[in-house]
């Protein structure tokens, strides 16, 4: 379960009960042998074309001039310490600021002290090309550093707070107030009925992209009663049974995907001001789409929970009837 899902492998060792001790991370900075993930404006360096990898650099990489000197501390993997730092400081020429409020874009820049394979890239649009560790690590690493961008200041006194705990908490100098990374929970939903799925779209959306629902759970919902809320809130439609499937990290920006499957007891779809619009797809139909075949209807993006739950919902792996 989760094989096929990006964000969610394991690394060898988060070795967590070293953040609290600054020497031993100083000294592990020091190692020849360890390597940094530098992430410009929430994208991380890759490298190589045709099989793209996490840009892993060492300690002393002149690109690194950029970063602050608040490094997140990551773990061990395949025998080295892995750290990410944050180099948003540097500005690439050409940059295009309006190109990069929207909601993918595929611009790649590239370093001037980097070789020509190396760019920092906007994950969503190479995740499925990605080795599961450096994808989860990245992914790590990015929604670390938005926490951080977005809790600056002390939530209990309005002073400005410090990282520490190697980037894995925030204290307030003035108050001495702990914060600690926050995780908005999502529940993605497979909703079925009669051999048929539901899918929606968002405004702003490129055209022919659907997916699952989805929404996030408020505070004192369970996962259950969150997917039978989101789904009744956006299409109107009353789910039954719910159960869970697998979960995804996704830092965009920092939320945990609650992968679901329900079942539809009514089907008369009324939209909310939420979606564009949604609609059933038949076995059939479906198949077209996962294939990329279907005429209007975009194949789901490889690497996503959506795209796992459909494809294990036309397997007949998920869902609380027969396949048809």
């Amino acid at each position: 379960m989760g094989q096929d899902i990006v964000f969610a492998a394991e690394w060898d060792d988060r070795l967590a009960e070293l953040r609290a001790k600054p020497e031993a991370l100083a000294e592990l900075r020091a190692e020849a042998s360890t390597r940094v993930l530098p992430l410009w404006r929430g994208r991380p360096l890759m490298a190589g074309e045709d099989s793209v990898t996490a840009g892993w650099l060492p300690t002393d990489h002149p690109v690194l001039a950029d970063a602050g000197p608040d490094w997140i501390f990551l773990g061990r993997h395949a025998g080295s310490a892995r750290f990410a730092a944050d180099v948003s400081s540097w500005v690439p020429a050409g940059i295009d600021e309006a190109a990069m409020s929207g909601f993918f874009d595929p611009t790649e820049y590239r370093h001037p002290d980097l070789p020509d394979d190396h760019r920092y890239a906007e994950m969503r649009g190479l995740m499925g090309r990605l080795d599961g560790v450096d994808a989860s690590m990245a992914s790590t690493a990015r929604g670390i550093l938005n926490w951080h961008a977005s809790h600056r200041f002390c939530s209990a006194c309005g002073q400005p707070s410090m990282a520490e705990h190697g980037g894995w908490q925030r204290v307030c100098p003035a108050c001495r107030a702990v914060h600690f990374p926050r995780t908005d929970p999502v529940v993605i939903m497979a909703i079925e009925r009669d051999g048929q799925l539901l899918l929606g779209r968002s405004p702003g959306w490129p055209e022919g992209m659907y997916s699952t629902l989805a929404g996030f759970i408020e505070p004192g919902e369970s996962m259950e009663a969150a997917v039978r809320r989101e789904v009744f809130e956006e299409s109107a439609i009353r789910v039954g049974r719910v159960s869970y499937v697998a979960s995804q990290p996704w830092p965009f920006p920092n939320s945990l995907m609650i992968g679901c499957v329900g079942q539809a007891e009514t089907d008369a779809i009324t939209l909310d001001h939420e979606l564009e619009d949604a609609r059933w797809f038949s076995r059939a139909e479906l198949a077209q789409v996962v294939a990329g075949e279907h005429p209007t209807v975009r194949r789901p993006r490889k690497g996503a929970i959506a795209q796992e739950l459909i494809s294990r919902w036309l397997a007949g792996d998920i869902g609380f009837g027969r396949k048809d």
